[in-house]
């Protein structure tokens, strides 16, 4: 596999855990009083996982 393609797999990930973290936190703090920012973070976190399974999917196509 192709070293660039996995630092950016590795910061995709973080930049996913940290936003999942962000939106339990919110949840804890307020109850999830802000929907809309709950709803951006849900949108983030799947824009980021599928920029994460469309990487691999590069990865594995050019491996082969």
């Amino acid at each position: 596999m192709s070293t660039p393609f996995l630092i950016v797999i590795g910061l995709l990930v973080i930049a996913l855990v940290v936003v999942l973290g962000m939106g339990i936190i919110g949840l804890a703090r307020n109850g999830g009083t802000n929907p809309r920012r709950s709803n951006k973070l849900m949108q983030m976190r799947v824009a980021i996982q599928l920029a994460i399974v469309l990487l691999l999917f590069a990865v594995l196509a050019v491996a082969n």
